[in-house]
C-alpha cells in the first residue's frame, strides 16, 4: 500500500513563516491558502481534511504538497510563464538578490541600507559583474525571489534538548494511530474591538466600522480541540489560560473515545498543560500527552484550524461583547463541523479567485497558472 502524501518536516523558520501567513494573511488569497495546506499536511491531516480546509479537490493539495516538498516555501506562490525572452539571465537574478539581501557597507558604500536606485547604481557600476537594470525591473526581480522591504526584527529558536525527540512522536502518532489521535491548544488573546476584514459590498462603498473604540471587557481566550479521525473541532471560552481549564478540556477529548482505548494528545509545551495534576489523570485515563518543542508551535496541527476560525467569526466584525463573540463562533463551529464543504461557499471563492487572476493579468500582461 502507498504511503500516503505529507508535507515534509519543516524547519523552524518555516514553521513561524507559515504560522504567521495562517494567523494574520487574508484567507481568500492563494499564497495563505497553500500556507494552510503546508502547514496542516506537516502537521499529520489527512489530505482529505485538508481539502475540506481550504475547499480544494484533494488533487490540489496533492500538487501543491508535492512542490513543497520539493522547492520549500516558493511553493507558496504560484509560478508564471509567458512573456518576451529574457534581457536578464538566472545567474544575473542570483547576483542581483545577493547583493540586494547584503548589507552595502560590506560593499564599499557608505550605506546601512539599500534604496532602488542606489542599488542600480551600484549594479550599473560593479567592476566584479555589471548589471544593466532599471529600478521598476529591479522591484519585479526582488519581488520574484521573495525579497521585500522590511524592518527588522528579532528572532529566537527553540532550544529545546528534545526537540527533534517530540517532532519524531507526533510524527508517529499521526501516522499510525489517525483515529485516536487529537490536538488542543488556547487561542487568543481575544479582545472586544472592531476588526477589519473584507466581505462583499457595491464597489467604492465597503461596509465600515467604527474607528473609536474603549476596551473596556477584558480578554478572553478559545480553548480549542481538534479530532483528527473525524475532522471536528470544538472548544469554549475561558478568561484565563490555567491548568484545571486544560484538564477540562481533555476530560472532553477523553469522552469523545469512551472506549477506553489509549489516545494521543498533541498540545504546546506550556506550564498549564502539564500540570501534575494533569499528568496524574493522563496516566490514570491512558492518554499520552505529545508536546510540542519549546517555541514551536507550529507543529500542533490545531494552528491551522485557527486561521479560518479568526477569519469567519472575527474579522469583519464588532461585536458588543464576549458572550455574542462566544455565540458567533459555536454557531461557526456547529456550521464548520456540519458543513466542511458549503456549496455556497466554494462558488463565491471560486469567483473570487478567478476576479483576482482577472486583476493580476490585466495588471501585469502574464497569464496565471490555477492554484489552490
Amino acid at each position: 500500500m502507498a504511503e500516503p502524501v505529507r508535507a515534509r518536516r519543516l524547519t523552524q523558520d518555516e514553521g513561524r513563516k507559515l504560522q504567521q501567513l495562517v494567523r494574520r494573511g487574508k484567507h481568500d488569497s492563494v499564497r495563505v491558502r497553500r500556507a494552510l495546506i503546508v502547514m496542516a499536511s506537516a502537521s499529520g491531516t489527512p489530505v482529505a481534511s485538508i481539502a475540506r480546509l481550504v475547499a480544494a479537490h484533494e488533487d490540489t493539495v496533492r500538487d501543491v504538497i508535492h512542490l513543497f516538498n520539493e522547492i520549500g516555501l516558493r511553493a507558496l506562490d504560484p509560478q508564471w510563464a509567458g512573456g518576451r525572452p529574457r534581457r536578464i539571465n538566472d545567474d544575473d537574478e542570483a547576483f542581483i538578490v545577493a547583493t540586494a539581501t547584503t548589507r552595502p557597507s560590506k560593499l564599499g558604500r557608505p550605506f546601512t541600507r539599500w534604496s532602488l536606485r542606489k542599488l542600480a547604481d551600484y549594479l550599473a557600476t560593479d567592476a566584479s559583474r555589471q548589471v544593466i537594470i532599471g529600478r521598476e525591473r529591479l522591484r519585479q526581480v526582488l519581488r520574484d525571489n521573495q525579497v521585500s522591504w522590511q524592518r527588522t526584527r528579532t528572532w529566537k529558536e527553540s532550544s529545546d534538548p528534545n526537540f527533534d525527540a517530540k517532532l519524531d512522536r507526533i510524527d508517529e502518532v499521526t501516522r499510525r494511530f489517525p483515529q485516536r489521535c487529537f490536538a488542543f491548544d488556547q487561542f487568543g488573546p481575544l479582545s472586544i474591538r472592531p476588526h477589519h476584514g473584507g466581505g462583499w459590498a457595491p464597489r467604492s462603498h465597503p461596509d465600515r466600522l467604527p474607528a473609536t473604540y474603549k476596551r473596556t471587557h477584558g480578554i478572553r481566550y478559545f480553548h480549542g480541540c481538534y479530532s483528527f479521525a473525524d475532522d471536528q473541532l470544538w472548544g469554549v471560552m475561558r478568561r484565563r489560560k490555567g491548568g484545571d481549564h486544560t484538564l477540562s478540556a481533555l476530560k472532553s477529548i477523553r469522552a469523545a473515545r469512551p472506549d477506553g482505548a489509549p489516545i494521543y494528545v498533541i498540545l504546546d509545551n506550556l506550564s498549564a498543560n502539564k500540570t501534575p495534576a494533569i499528568r496524574r489523570w493522563a496516566a490514570r485515563n491512558k492518554v499520552e500527552l505529545c508536546l510540542t518543542p519549546t517555541s514551536a508551535s507550529w507543529a500542533n496541527p490545531i494552528e491551522a484550524q485557527f486561521g479560518p476560525l479568526r477569519t469567519f467569526t472575527m474579522a469583519n466584525s464588532s461585536h458588543p461583547n464576549h458572550t455574542i463573540l462566544a455565540r458567533q463562533m459555536q454557531k461557526y463551529l456547529r456550521w464548520r463541523n456540519a458543513n466542511a464543504r458549503h456549496p455556497d461557499v466554494l462558488a463565491a471563492q471560486r469567483r473570487e479567485r478567478a476576479r483576482v487572476r482577472s486583476e493580476r493579468q490585466h495588471r501585469w500582461g502574464r497569464p496565471h497558472t490555477n492554484a489552490a
